[in-house]
């Protein structure tokens, strides 16, 4: 079978596409076509239903923001730069950078202003000049310090620097200083300020007391030079790369783990479902999260082995699927993050967004309970505030089913043929370098599971116990 390399031969590496800004809204025309009657609420969507449409959706605000200079301007802008205030970037800052300049988190053209932070906080949405809304989620937004702000001054500019190289990646243009408010943030983003979150540990916790705003000039596409960038694919690559496919449907599947046989069966189970209802040629987009992590989480570069090996082992098909990296860093903020994730995919051109148990979610850091209700990312995303042109595909429960020996769907008259394989159980298996059952992993992939872990091992002999399998669905 072909490689993940393989699959993008239809689109060149660096395409030309300068697409224009645009404030505004516009909101194509589809045929919905309903699974059930529908609420009578129109605000209020709680039955699935499918938007047909004769091209690709539509991105937030009408048209796919693009942040990077043209090349003829780069030199100038980068002795501008150097004559510039100067902030220096986390990595996660560059991580954030990245989705802004591709469009990602289109209509945004740079980190957020004061008013799109307060709305983005209280709202969940932005609203645009003329009138409409956008969802958004997620503050993007950079952090200073005191001394940082004292050395701007009075600049309406200033320069922002890659951590790694000091070098100027960006220009920050008529830039608003504000008040970084972290608890009210952290409260509002995650529903609580227990000690502890991933994301507030790593980047807001000891950041600095400002917020910094204003439209990016990007100078440069953003690499990252770690053999993974021919999958990072923008959304305007992606959109080409549906074009030319000939895809009348997208839909998005994003996960953080390792693909086994369960969500190859949601997925191919979608695609079939899509096909009944009349579309000649959905393509899936298997979207991995590749910005930041926490540190249990397998990381990004062993994910791509092994969903190369799941291509590779015929699991899921090249011809119709897109394996490409979502920069987006990890938030582990629920019912709130997911909707970030799927107005993500608006903008790749997904109308199709397959959401599973308990997104984006994770245990309490403090209280043996999980953090967030495992429903309400679902719920949450089907009546969410300017998702309403997304299908919403929320996914059955797959186990492994001891009877034919493969995963399927949970049949709830016969729940003794079936055997729930939690993470923690197959980190286990793996980490001993224990086979699970046929039929739960295709074999190359487990085999890079298995590399992994043992590449991690302290010592040849370090055996994790073995952990209880538990009736939940395998984490997505």
């Amino acid at each position: 079978m072909a490689s993940m390399a393989a699959i993008f031969t239809k689109t060149p590496s660096n395409p030309n596409i300068s697409l224009p800004k645009l404030s505004k809204t516009r909101f194509g025309s589809s045929n919905i076509i309903p699974f059930s009657t529908r609420n009578s609420n129109p605000r209020v969507r709680t039955q699935l239903r499918l938007q047909v449409a004769s091209q690709l959706i539509s991105p937030d605000g009408g048209n796919l923001v693009e942040l990077v200079v043209d090349e003829s301007l780069k030199r100038e802008k980068k002795r501008e730069a150097i004559e510039l205030p100067k902030i220096k970037l986390t990595k996660i800052d560059l991580q954030w950078i990245h989705i802004l300049s591709e469009g990602w988190a289109s209509p945004l053209s740079g980190f957020m202003k004061e008013n799109e932070f307060l709305q983005t906080l209280h709202f969940n949405s932005l609203r645009l000049d003329d009138g409409s809304f956008v969802n958004m989620s997620v503050p993007i937004v950079l952090a200073i310090d005191d001394l940082v702000k004292d050395q701007i001054g009075e600049s309406r500019r200033v320069a922002l620097f890659d951590p790694a190289r000091d070098e100027p990646v960006a220009i920050l243009n008529d830039i608003q200083i504000y008040k970084h408010n972290k608890e009210e943030r952290v409260a509002r983003t995650w529903g609580t300020t227990a000690p502890g979150l991933p994301y507030v540990e790593e980047t807001i916790a000891n950041a600095g007391d400002w917020l910094i705003g204003g439209d990016l000039e990007v100078l440069e596409p953003i690499k990252f030079n770690d053999g993974l960038d021919r999958f990072r694919l923008s959304p305007a690559q992606l959109r080409k790369e549906f074009l030319s496919r000939d895809a009348d449907a997208v839909f998005a599947f994003q996960l953080r783990n390792p693909v086994h046989n369960g969500h190859a069966l949601l997925m191919t189970d979608t695609r079939r479902r899509l096909l009944e209802m009349g579309y000649k040629n959905p393509i899936l987009l298997l979207n991995p999260l590749g910005g930041f992590t926490k540190a249990d989480d397998v990381p990004l570069h062993w994910r791509m082995k092994q969903h190369e090996k799941v291509l590779e082992d015929g699991v899921l098909d090249p011809e119709t699927t897109v394996v490409s990296i979502f920069p987006s860093p990890m938030h582990y903020a629920g019912p709130t993050e997911v909707q970030w994730h799927a107005k993500a995919r608006i903008n790749a051109g997904a109308n199709f967004y397959i959401v599973g148990r308990d997104p984006a979610g994770m245990g309490h850091p403090v209280e043996k309970r999980d953090l967030y209700d495992a429903d309400h990312g679902k719920k949450v995303l089907s009546m969410a505030p300017g998702l309403e042109r997304l299908n919403i595909l929320p996914f059955k429960v797959a186990a492994y089913d001891k009877t034919q020996g493969k995963m399927a769907f949970f049949d709830p008259s016969r729940p003794q043929d079936f055997q729930f394989i939690s993470g923690t159980k197959m980190r286990t298996l793996a980490k001993n370098k224990e086979n699970p059952p046929n039929g739960f992993m295709c074999p190359g992939g487990w085999k890079v599971l298995v590399e992994y872990y043992d590449s991690v091992a302290s010592s040849d002999n370090d055996k994790i116990p073995q952990a209880a399998t538990t009736a939940a669905a395998v984490a997505v």
